[in-house]
């Protein structure tokens, strides 16, 4: 538990105190934890258009459903904009892709349990709704004009500021969806290693889950056109964080990065104050022009560390920002991968031995040429499919080790869609366009037919 547990309200009187936010979210090895994060698109089965909140059996019709399972509404104003149930939450991305934030779970086990209990609650109540969920990386139709924006009011701040800083931010916001990782960390020490091995490799798992290869309609020669949008969104909050690679890194530095990133807003009392662009620093000192006078507490250090966008970002938890949303199984995978490289020391000291001889150079190039070339990209000599065919074996031998089983099996069956993957050299994307290359009549309706997402009782 967090040193700063309960202490959400409590003004910031001293730096320290953000180095300690960090501090305190560390774990003992025995209570490491898995929480897996993942978006959707909705969409109407019929048009295949994206669905509006508030339009007749919309988004907000599809959370209201959602409370026959047990979820609790999460308010903002008259709007409902989320749902609860014990740790685990459902809301929205901007453009309306469905996000489901998992409970953090002891094994893989435990998380696929939820996804598939997810997946079906979602499909039972958007089936009434003509209401379908899409797994792919980046909106395979929607121009960014037809996208209908969430009624929140964050969202509406950020919508105003991101075009200022980058020509792609508005299209990271509402066209992309993604799967991600929470992973836990024991000391500063292993923080370190796990966040340098998870940005040296994150590129490695853009290609691996590379999904989306069209937009509006056809392909645009990007592998991963999501991972592709977040080059162009505000480098000011994003990027491959090449701080975390220099000595001295650690809680402070990453705290100092933090204070750095301009600020998007201020909440209190149920409102939002817009404060983009202004200085987390000045607003510890009293002189936010915003709020003359006011200083943050911990719960705005907090709100402000969730508006940060590194590949690899810290919060209470390292997460994993790299990969495309894609089918069931690769939504699993992606936790087993970084699981398995991360828990387990042998394999995270031999996935660190991958990476470790990369300059800042080589990394930045690579995280570049990836969302075109995937696989063709090379670093350090080598082709990248053939790093991401060790890294896929390494967090396979630290599943094996970690010996969590269910039913007398292990974790390492999530892994299958990755060995798949990298056996074959094709990844989501390259089968897609394989697939409209290879099919005398091919419509982008095919897409969404295989990249629906499905409960596991409804797969083929």
């Amino acid at each position: 538990m967090s040193v700063l547990a309960n202490e959400s309200a409590a003004p910031i009187t001293d730096r320290r105190q953000l180095i300690d936010y960090f501090a305190g979210a560390a774990k003992p090895r025995a209570e490491w934890l898995i929480g897996v994060e993942h978006e959707k698109f909705a969409y109407r089965l019929v048009t295949l258009k994206p669905v509006g909140y508030g339009e007749p059996q919309g988004l907000r019709d599809l959370l209201n459903g959602l409370g026959d399972f047990g979820w609790q509404p999460v308010m903002e104003g008259e709007n409902i904009i989320g749902l609860s149930r014990g740790a685990s939450a459902i809301s929205f991305e901007p453009g309306g892709q469905v996000e489901l934030a998992g409970a953090p779970w002891p094994t893989l086990h435990e998380a696929a349990a939820e996804t598939d209990r997810h997946l079906a609650e979602v499909n039972s109540i958007g089936e009434k709704l003509g209401i379908g969920f899409l797994g792919i990386g980046f909106h395979p139709t929607a121009k960014r004009e037809d996208i209908p924006w969430v009624p929140k009011e964050r969202y509406r701040i950020m919508r105003e500021y991101m075009p200022k800083k980058g020509a792609l931010g508005l299209d990271m916001m509402t066209r992309t969806a993604t799967v991600q990782v929470n992973l836990d960390y024991g000391d500063e020490a292993d923080m370190v290693t796990k966040m340098r091995v998870g940005l040296a490799l994150q590129p490695v798992a853009t290609a691996l889950f590379a999904s989306s290869p069209f937009v509006e309609g056809k392909p645009n020669g990007f592998l991963s056109n999501r991972m592709r949008c977040w080059q162009d969104t505000d480098a000011d909050r994003t990027g491959a964080l090449p701080l975390a690679f220099e000595d001295g890194f650690g809680y402070e530095r990453y705290a100092d990065y933090a204070l750095d990133v301009p600020m998007y807003f201020v909440y209190r009392d149920g409102k939002y104050t817009d404060c983009a662009g202004q200085s987390f620093r000045d607003f510890m000192a009293g002189k936010l022009p915003t709020l003359p006078g006011a200083v943050p507490t911990m719960a705005d250090w907090a709100n402000h560390l969730t508006t940060l966008f590194p590949d690899v970002r810290l919060k209470k938890v390292i997460e994993m920002r790299g990969a495309d949303m894609g089918s069931r199984e690769m939504l699993m995978a992606l936790p087993a991968f970084w699981a398995g490289l991360l828990y387990d020391a042998a394999a995270r000291e031999a996935a660190w031995a991958l990476a470790k001889d990369w300059s800042a150079e080589d990394r930045a190039r690579l995280r570049d040429e990836v969302p075109r070339r995937g696989f063709e990209a090379d670093i350090g000599g080598r082709k990248l499919l053939e790093v991401a065919r060790d890294a896929v074996t390494l967090a396979q031998q630290g599943l094996r080790r970690r010996a969590a089983l269910s039913h007398g099996a292990d974790e390492t069956r999530y892994l299958d869609a990755l060995f798949e993957v990298s056996e074959s050299g094709q990844s989501r994307a390259d089968r897609f366009l394989a697939q409209a290359g290879s099919l005398k009549n091919f419509t982008i309706r095919d897409v969404f037919e295989t990249a629906r997402l499905l409960p596991a009782t409804a797969r083929p």
